[in-house]
């Protein structure tokens, strides 16, 4: 692999990821349709933990450390236990094309988290370029329509904003133990995890264990757990791995063009020229905000 191939493929794999995070948006909708949202999200973290099932020998070799234990008992608890449950409820109160834009927020809560935390430098280069992204995806749910019922938008935008404050923990917490874990493992430790914290749910009065099979619903489910929970993680998490946690998470800034290009492809969904206008916008910040030459940074907090 060439120097370079080597410097382009994190950025390859966090766009990748934010592509498939897009389409999870979708078919968090369908899956919902014929299944309970618990159901669904039990489902996806038991389907991606059957798929690590054949990497256990090779996780056996790793190299433990007890003082770790604490950060990634965060790392999954903010996602994919506590992020997930936002999501879901989000999902049920809004549409997903307004739960993506949501997403634009993360950015600026994992630069400002990992500045204070991890002592990242951060530029004021980068949060123009963040600033620049968010309004970007905010003109751009401006100047669509729903297409998708929506009972309460504005608290299940809360909801996804809560969901989003988890994602900034997470981001975090994955980069302090990115040093020393491979991102395969940290993924499957999230989907173990994951099962675990979703059980329970199950044995709740009107949740359950799913009666029936329904093609669509299904079909959507394993999608989760397998491209989704399995791929789209372990891109992410690879990316992270190679590059600062606050520059790769300007990347989540595309799950909203992202989302609206899949509406075009999946749905028949059409673009005017204000939000063709907003997605470039977007783009701009991305670039402007992942750029490796900072200048002027932030003063280190104590």
């Amino acid at each position: 692999m060439t120097d370079d191939t080597r410097r382009r493929l994190p950025a390859f794999c966090l766009i990748l990821a934010m592509l498939l995070w897009a389409s999870s948006f979708v078919a968090l909708k369908l899956a919902f349709r014929g299944y309970h949202p618990m159901q669904v999200i039990f489902g996806r973290m038991f389907i991606a933990s059957l798929c690590f099932l054949p990497f256990l020998p090779s996780f056996r070799k790793i190299n433990w450390r007890k003082r770790d234990l604490k950060f990634l008992l965060v790392m999954a608890i903010c996602e994919p236990c506590l992020y997930f449950l936002f999501e879901a409820r989000a999902l049920e109160l809004t549409s997903a094309s307004q739960a993506g834009m949501i997403t634009a927020i993360l950015p600026l809560l994992v630069a400002i988290l990992a500045w204070s935390v991890l002592r990242e430098k951060i530029s004021r280069r980068t949060l123009a370029g963040f600033s620049l992204a968010i309004c970007g995806a905010l003109w751009l749910s401006l100047a669509g329509e729903a297409s998708e019922a929506a009972p309460n938008p504005l608290l299940g935008n809360f909801f996804e904003f809560l969901a989003m404050i988890c994602a900034a923990g997470y981001t975090v917490s994955l980069k302090h133990l990115s040093a020393n874990y491979p991102p395969l493992f940290l993924t499957a430790f999230q989907a173990f995890l994951g099962s675990l914290f979703f059980f329970p749910f199950l044995l709740l009065p009107g949740v359950g264990f799913p009666m029936s099979l329904e093609a669509g619903p299904a079909l959507a489910t394993i999608y989760l757990g397998t491209v989704i929970t399995f791929g789209a993680y372990a891109c992410y998490n690879f990316g992270v791995s190679r590059i600062p946690a606050s520059q790769a998470a300007g990347y989540i800034n595309l799950i909203p063009v992202f989302s609206v290009l899949l509406g075009m492809l999946i749905l028949g969904e059409t673009l005017n020229v204000s939000q063709w206008l907003a997605c470039g916008l977007v783009f701009g910040g991305v670039w402007l905000s992942s750029r490796r030459h900072w200048v002027e940074p932030l003063p280190i907090p104590p």
